[in-house]
């Protein structure tokens, strides 16, 4: 049967025959004297356990004073317990049961001597003794007698069940008015329901895409480390004539090569979380110059177009980052338009107010393809979501801009109409920062300027190699400790040195980070260069103010770091 149509029957009797609402009340009241009855054992038996807890505690603390035969002390915890009411006597007595000291407030002599027994209830008071011993030996005993409760709690819980009883009666007049405000009731708790099911799920959204980063974060790291290995050799192998070196640094890209391989498996997890190296560009200029990219990677049916606003702010984006994502939304735009179609890619300034707080530069990329239903709209910035067959994409796209654009301070929109088209807002803070201009370059790299020597912590053993081979190359020498501890002890042993140049994550309880501000308050001449994969890891060291390689780099950008760092010593 329908519990609400019972409930209604309910009431409509309560309302027609006053009999039920007095029987209602009726056993309201004898389950009422019920609780009272159990409440009232409850509460006597709370009340021994808690005076018998309070008794071997003052048996603990006279320990030592009927050990000592320290008067004072003793008659100082007797004392103490003369502020609470509910003891009427305390007595504190000797290993022959003869009183020591105590107190009583109802002029009852203390026992002169203390029999030890169980806890007896006489009255409303608990009267109950308790040894003094220590290591097995016994020093004395505690006679304790207490009110079981005091009168006010016992009012107060009597006054409860008047309190019931009075409710009781008052809920027949009041039930029949309380159910026509139940249904309106029910309908606000269901739309809270509603309203909380859809929070809760774009928590879970969002819970979801942060753990997809943390984890592939650290996938980021191992392949970066892959990456250092195989440039550099590369690097390496077309600076060096020796058959011997060429064959070791052939060996060290051959093992890249096949660790990178089983990192691939990995890959299934990746949702590229790169290091970021954030530049003040112009977006106009920059998505520019990606049209021989555009031409390349989209069909000729495709054609782009572009619109930028006049006087567009500049952004401070990782812009190789930046064109990829750009690159990413048109190859998805490319593959919405099968038959062929246009895509607009446009640029405005957002000022503050409204729905944003800050000034933003928006970018919009908008294609005539079939759309996304609103079902799947949700879902498109998830990783490995894609919507094509198997074997054409790995659905990493989308998810790259989303960590990308986020990771950059801004927000990532999408707006479609099926059988209209897609347009993907990216939105990027404005910079207070000027364009740059394009620094020359030299194409030298910058030996070291004399005959330094470098302190390198790296715990990878291949990356270690190369660096030192690199270092060797630009006139450095090296050595190695494979983590921050074995650093500090090759400091310590056979410093000082002219540089440290360390990997941020390492095993052990020191990262590469406490390494280097350790190095500075051991030696604070020594300058320090940290290097990392990691884009939290290269945020933190730009924030601490060290120097810094981000994997993989190239030989001149070492040279160049290095020889800055030494320079500014």
């Amino acid at each position: 049967m329908n519990p609400r149509r019972v409930l209604r029957r309910l009431m409509t009797a309560i309302a027609e025959t006053p009999a039920i609402g007095i029987a209602i009340a009726c056993l309201l009241l004898v389950a009422s004297l019920e609780l009272a009855y159990h409440n009232e054992g409850q509460a006597r038996t709370d009340k021994i356990r808690d005076l018998t807890v309070q008794a071997r505690i003052l048996s603990a603390s006279l320990a030592g004073p009927l050990a000592f035969n320290d008067q004072t002390a003793i008659h100082e915890y007797i004392d103490a317990l003369r502020a609470s009411p509910e003891f009427n006597a305390v007595g504190a007595y000797d290993e022959h049961g003869n009183l020591v000291d105590g107190f009583s407030r109802k002029g009852e002599a203390l026992p002169r001597r203390n029999l030890e027994g169980s806890p007896v209830v006489q009255g409303d008071e608990l009267v109950m003794t308790s040894p003094v011993a220590q290591n097995g030996a016994k020093l004395g005993s505690v006679y304790v007698r207490a009110a079981t409760e005091r009168w006010s709690r016992r009012a107060a819980r009597y006054l409860g069940i008047a309190i019931v009883v009075v409710m009781a009666c008052l809920l027949v007049v009041v039930l029949t008015a309380f159910y026509a405000s139940a249904s309106a009731a029910n309908r606000r708790l269901q739309a809270e329901i509603v309203g909380r099911e859809e929070a809760e799920e774009a928590l879970r959204q969002a819970q979801k895409m942060e753990a997809m980063g943390q984890l592939t974060g650290g996938v980021a790291h191992d392949f970066n480390n892959l990456l250092m290995v195989a440039s550099s050799g590369m690097e390496l192998l077309d600076r060096t004539t020796d058959p011997v070196r060429r064959e070791r640094l052939k060996d060290g890209i051959r093992q890249a090569i096949e660790r990178g391989a089983k990192l691939t498996q990995q890959l299934l997890t990746f949702a590229r979380r790169s290091p970021l190296s954030p530049e003040t560009v112009e977006v106009g200029r920059r998505i520019c110059a990606l049209q021989d990219l555009f031409e390349r990677s989209l069909r000729e049916d495709v054609k782009v177009e572009f619109e930028f606003a006049a006087g567009l702010w500049p952004i401070e984006v990782d812009p190789s980052q930046f064109d990829v994502a750009i690159l990413n939304i048109a190859i998805n735009a490319r593959d919405a338009m099968p038959d062929g179609g246009k895509i607009k890619i446009a640029a405005h300034n957002y000022p503050a107010g409204g729905k944003t707080t800050r000034d933003m530069v928006r970018v919009s990329i908008r294609d005539s393809g079939a759309g996304i239903s609103p079902e799947l709209m949700e879902k498109v910035f998830e990783p490995f979501f894609t919507t094509k067959v198997v074997g054409t994409g790995t659905g990493l796209g989308l998810s790259q801009v989303y960590g990308f654009v986020r990771s950059s301070g801004g927000e990532v929109k999408i707006e479609s109409i099926v059988g209209r088209g897609t347009t993907v807002f990216l939105l990027f803070p404005r910079s207070s920062q000027t364009i740059p201009r394009a620094p020359v370059q030299s194409g030298r790299v910058r030996q070291a300027e004399h005959d330094a020597t470098v302190l390198v912590a790296e715990d990878d053993e291949h990356v270690a190699e190369l660096v030192s081979e690199m270092l060797r190359e630009l006139g450095y020498k090296s050595k190695r400790g494979a983590s921050a501890a074995e650093a500090l002890r090759l400091l310590e042993e056979t410093g000082p040195f002219d540089l440290v140049l360390s990997d941020m994550i390492m095993p052990g309880k020191m990262n590469g980070l406490e390494l280097a501000q350790e190095v500075v308050r051991r030696e604070p001449g020594t300058p320090v260069v940290l290097m990392t994969g990691y884009s939290e890891a290269a945020a933190t060291a730009a924030a601490e103010g060290f120097p810094l390689l981000v994997k993989p780099y190239t030989i001149e950008a070492m040279g160049e770091v290095l020889g800055q760092a030494l320079h500014q010593q």
